[in-house]
């Protein structure tokens, strides 16, 4: 589908949902109303509170002026005339938006009918082209994202060229909320999120078992791959924040706190602790490349509006990784690392495209730095012949990087890996090695994080599974269901035989019926559960059922125990019995 034709539909159906907006709802002023990645919104201030009840209203209102077949006509005018005309309407938003032109420069606007909106363009060419739209949600809004202005009501809608991508989309949305990670993670026990400390996750048994999988497959991983691990406070005086630039390019993130008199400030990175580590002590150019991680505690200021569950947190750990170089060794670590991050998401069954962005408006150092860095990412993807897209002006504020975006089983996209190669943090803390030939010379400094924020991350997988979580992720692996009290003694001598082997397992030994106790074990998600009868016994076997194939027969115990052990190892995405 052609990405700019789509724009344009989308843009044009945001202008039908905002006239559809004025005819229903008089006195309305409008805020902004832009295409986005998979609809668009319209921002409205009104008095009347509009609830997702109203949304078939507006729906019925849009078709209406999509049957009008209004032409979209643009017109341009001088910025007086254009202040004049949305002084006539009241339109105070669009005034403000106004007020930052240049005296003398030209406006756009789109009419259709008796509405008009300032805007580039483009739009279709007249309303009754637009066919398949649907209005998704209403939420809240500060004007232009600051939390100091008016909160104004965000209305969400979607539109495609073909009413049957619409139907595809509608359908992965109803997906998408029986795996919401926020439903799940209290329904499975594995988080949950309090008024006390909003955007601070806390995480239950359940998912501190699922989190501790997930580190220690990180660490084991990282052992393999050379890397040394490290520890940093999460608290640091502000003349750090100023010598690493994050005072000035990334202020308006971080929180602050006073000790002795002194400023600090809670980190919202861990480069500059992992920076003070290596000028602790010499280093020589044979120590080269090193490579060092931390799984590191950060916290970052975000509005409360954006929140969301464990995707968008204040508080979460970062794999942070830092790998020291020589100047020549830049494109083998950076291939070095796609490698390590394809293991990582083929592990989880995620597959995953690449993006290089290059320097933002806000950014630190020379010119020469930056298009010496931008090219070295370059070419190391050019070497693997990896296909990217480039993203321009997104770079972090102290270099370019390569973003990893995965793709969930919904076809979701999301953000989690990132390389970033920084000339800048070697300059300003003066980072040296000693040579080949005695003298000083400053390393190559390479920032990276694989799975990204782990908080998101596990939400993420929460949503990709739908909370059936891989038999080696699952915070319970086996449950144990004896049919009869006498059968109890048993199960929990084979229960603890997992458990010696380092499984998870319980016994569900409680009086009630079995099929209550299957259904609940479904309803966990428990990828195994073991019933124990008088056969199984005598004959030392076990009757496996499975949480998606159902009943799978009479094993003996030692076998399923030896198939368990392997498919936990090797980290398989399927249990044995579905392979």
């Amino acid at each position: 589908m052609d990405n700019k034709n789509l724009e344009s539909y989308r843009h044009t159906a945001a202008h039908v949902m905002a006239q559809a907006v004025k005819r229903l709802y008089p006195g309305v002023k409008l805020g902004i109303g832009p295409a986005i990645e998979n609809g668009f919104y319209y921002d409205f201030d009104l008095e009347e509170k509009i609830k997702p009840e109203a949304l078939p209203r507006i729906e019925e209102e849009m078709k209406k002026i999509i049957a009008e077949d209004l032409p979209l006509e643009k017109e341009v005018l001088s910025k007086e005339e254009a202040y004049e005309l949305l002084q006539k309407e009241n339109e105070a938003y669009k005034l403000e938006l106004l007020e930052e032109m240049e005296d003398g420069e030209q406006v756009t606007l789109f009419r259709q009918g008796e509405f008009f909106d300032l805007c580039r363009g483009p739009h279709l060419e007249s309303t009754g082209k637009l066919k398949a739209f649907k209005l998704l949600s209403v939420a809240g809004a500060y004007w232009r994202g600051d939390e100091r202005n008016k909160m104004l009501q965000r209305i969400y809608g979607t539109a495609f060229m073909d009413r049957k991508e619409l139907k595809k989309y509608l359908f992965q949305l109803e997906e998408a909320k029986k795996r919401d990670h926020r439903k799940l993670g209290q329904e499975l026990d594995l988080f949950s999120l309090h008024e006390e400390g909003p955007g601070f996750p806390f995480l239950h048994p359940n998912g501190v078992s699922i989190w501790n999988e997930l580190t220690g497959y990180w660490r084991q991983l990282h052992q393999a791959h050379g890397y040394e691990e490290i520890r940093t406070p999460l608290i640091l005086n502000e003349e750090l924040w100023h010598q690493s630039g994050h005072w000035d390019n990334y202020r308006e993130n971080m929180y602050f706190t006073r000790i002795d008199e002194d400023n600090y400030a809670i980190r919202p990175m861990n480069c500059p602790g992992g920076v003070l580590i290596f000028k602790s002590r010499p280093h020589s150019y044979r120590e080269f490349p090193m490579r060092v991680a931390e799984l590191g505690l950060v916290h970052r200021h975000e509005l409360s509006g954006v929140l969301h569950g464990l995707l968008r947190v204040r508080s979460f750990h970062i794999d942070d990784a830092h790998i020291y170089m020589l100047p020549h060794q830049v494109t083998d670590e950076v291939l070095g690392v796609i490698h390590l991050a394809e293991e990582i998401y083929n592990t989880f069954g995620l597959k995953y495209r690449l993006e290089l962005s290059t320097r933002p408006e806000k950014s630190m150092g020379s010119e020469e730095d930056w298009d010496r860095a931008e090219e070295a990412l370059a070419a190391a993807l050019k070497k693997r012949g990896l296909p990217y897209q480039l993203n321009e002006g997104d770079g972090a504020f102290y270099g370019p990087k390569i973003d990893f975006h995965i793709e969930d089983c919904l076809g979701r996209s999301w953000q989690l890996g990132t390389i970033q190669l920084d000339f800048q943090l070697p300059q300003r803390f003066n980072l040296t090695y000693i040579g080949s030939d005695g003298e000083e010379h400053q390393p190559v400094l390479l920032h990276r994080a694989l799975f990204g924020a782990l908080e998101r991350f596990l939400g993420i997988l929460v949503e990709h599974f739908a909370g059936a979580f891989p038999t080696w992720l699952a915070p319970l692996q086996v449950r144990f269901i004896p049919i009869g009290e006498k059968h109890q003694e048993y199960a929990l001598k084979l229960c603890n035989e997992l458990k010696q082997e380092g499984l998870r397992a319980d016994v569900d030994d409680r009086d009630e019926k079995v099929g209550y106790k299957i259904r609940q074990a479904q309803k966990e998600k428990v990828p195994y559960m073991l019933a124990i009868g008088d056969r199984e016994m005598e004959g030392g076997q076990v009757s496996v059922r499975h949480r998606h194939k159902g009943e799978a027969g009479q094993l003996n115990f030692a076998r399923f125990k030896e198939s368990l052990l392997q498919e936990v190892r090797e980290k398989s995405l399927n249990t044995f019995l579905e392979d």
